[in-house]
């Protein structure tokens, strides 16, 4: 793979030592539509990107990927710590991940993105406004995860199928609900502030959904 790599640096994240001999593409630490395109337009017939950044830059580049129709390009991410999506992939970060990212192969996983049309690589969490109680209903399939008012709705990807789980976090004097598996979950809400890979939303939503795109994307993972 050494001849047909890319490194993509979102804004000022550390670039190990092993992938200094790449060449390097730099863009935001949150990559606009413009900086993506230009970094794919960059990629030539390299079909390896080695994402230096965090959750929300991997996201960006994802979501482009997907729009675009170019999932069949290799992806390696290295953050310098851990991070929801590293962990939710089981992967190793800092130099160990840019030596998977050199060495290690890719395998399909599941593409989960939402109802806008962009990916989720770690965490979304949906929370009331103003730090409020979140109130409405959430289904993860058929599968009912909350109906009336908890602290917040968190959703991850999964590296295998169905793609995505969800649970609810009750208001503190009840249990944790547990993590259910789904190909969709949807959440109504009067009002919900949504955070996703990182990045916060500037206005409430009402309604939104996290599913599994019907394309995989290949992630380079142990």
């Amino acid at each position: 793979m050494m001849e047909v790599m890319i490194v993509i640096r979102c804004g000022s994240a550390p670039v190990p030592t092993v992938l200094g001999e790449h060449p390097r593409v730099e863009v935001s630490a949150v990559p606009t539509k413009e900086e993506v395109t230009r970094a794919l337009s960059e990629v030539g017939t390299r079909r390896r990107l080695v994402v230096c950044g965090t959750d929300a830059g991997l996201s960006a580049l994802l979501t482009r990927l997907m729009r675009t129709e170019n999932l069949d390009v290799e992806i390696a991410y290295v953050a310098d710590e851990p991070t929801p999506a590293t962990r939710a992939y089981g992967l190793p970060t800092g130099s160990e991940a840019a030596k998977l990212g050199v060495r290690g192969s890719a395998r399909e996983v599941p593409l989960v993105r939402d109802d806008t049309g962009t990916a989720l690589v770690g965490e979304a969490t949906v929370r009331g406004p103003e730090g409020g109680h979140l109130v409405g209903e959430a289904y993860a399939d058929d599968n009912r995860v909350f109906s009336g008012e908890i602290d917040a709705l968190t959703v991850r990807p999964t590296p295998d199928l169905p793609g995505v789980v969800a649970t609810a976090a009750r208001p503190r004097w009840l249990r944790r609900r547990p993590w259910l598996a789904a190909r969709a979950v949807q959440l109504g809400t009067e009002a919900g502030l949504l955070t996703r890979d990182g990045v916060t939303g500037r206005r409430a939503v009402k309604r939104t959904t996290f599913y599994r795109h019907t394309e995989p994307w290949r992630l380079v993972s142990p």
